[in-house]
């Protein structure tokens, strides 16, 4: 039997021991680019009110188009106002972070406890933010659709026909449409079948595909239900009386729009305790400003001939 080689120099394990390795931050597979967010016009809101004023009857404002030498009465008229206007009130998202001063003081190098802490939870505060924005059942985007504003596929899958329509219900200066990611490849399956396939744009660094130059913009947080979900479409912006996202300006702590970060204190078993909150809501100022294609079916796929395999 032939006798173990004798180890003549160090080895990778007692080399280890010397050597730094390098160290990521925490990485949180939850994250996701949040494009809806980036893309609304945010409105600052005073005591966390937005009132939403609207005209009563606008069919009944009278005006007259007068030809040259005409000496008619013009008419009367005013624009009257609706006297029970929507009022809109902030939703908080919030946690309490909390962690041993231990923690903080002896393993915060490189990377520092708190921060990490944070930044993860903030992350998670953000990514629930974006989900009320779509499915809160008071302010949601699909609470809000009108119903003349509902749309249904012609045949199940999204196709270039049924975004048209959409695009007719949103006439008025559309932005973009939001729907989960697996409608856009829908969408892109049903466009290669037709031989139109969609232009690319560029926004954020990252590539989208468009339909009659709006982009298709993927979100996670669009329910798909029993292989089905839904595409919507936006006019966004105050003066265009369209989607906008409402915050509060100057909170103590602010970290950003919206969002404090207060220090709550160290109690007696040494765990210091930070308060994040973040504070928002969305509006819908013109019910023409969003339409929904729903009973989108995400799971058709085609068999192609031959010649395009």
């Amino acid at each position: 039997m032939a006798e173990p080689s004798q180890q003549t120099a160090l080895g990778d394990l007692g080399a280890r021991q010397l050597a730094n390795a390098t160290k990521t931050a925490p990485i949180l597979s939850t994250i996701t680019p949040r494009w809806l967010v980036h893309l609304l016009q945010w409105v600052p809101v005073e005591a966390g009110i937005y009132r939403l004023n609207t005209v009563k009857n606008p069919e009944d404002v009278q005006v007259a188009c007068t030809a040259r030498d005409d000496e008619s009465e013009l008419p009367q008229t005013f624009v009257d106002y609706d006297e029970n206007p929507r009022e809109y009130f902030l939703n908080g998202v919030s946690t309490i972070v909390d962690v041993h001063t231990r923690i903080s003081d002896l393993y915060s190098s490189p990377f520092d406890q708190v921060k990490e802490q944070l930044r993860l939870a903030i992350e998670t505060i953000k990514e629930t933010q974006e989900s009320q924005l779509i499915n809160s059942p008071e302010y949601g985007l699909l609470a809000n659709v009108a119903p003349g504003q509902v749309i249904y596929p012609l045949t199940g899958a999204p196709t270039p026909d049924d975004l048209d329509l959409l695009i007719a219900r949103v006439w008025k200066e559309p932005a973009f449409f939001l729907t989960h990611p697996e409608a856009i490849a829908a969408f892109g399956r049903e466009c290669t079948r037709r031989g139109v396939p969609p232009p690319t744009v560029s926004l954020f660094g990252s590539q989208f595909l468009t339909w009659r130059g709006l982009p298709l913009i993927p979100s996670d947080k669009v329910p798909v239900e029993d292989g089905k979900t839904k595409i919507l479409l936006l006019r966004v912006g105050d003066k265009r009386q369209g989607v906008v996202g409402l915050f509060q300006p100057g909170l103590a702590g602010e970290q950003s729009p919206g969002l404090s970060v207060r220090f709550m204190g160290i109690n007696r078993q040494a765990i210091a305790s930070y308060l994040v909150s973040l504070y928002c809501s969305l509006v819908v100022q013109s019910p023409d400003a969003l339409a929904v294609l729903d009973d989108v079916e995400v799971g058709k796929f085609h068999d192609y001939p031959d010649t395009y395999k």
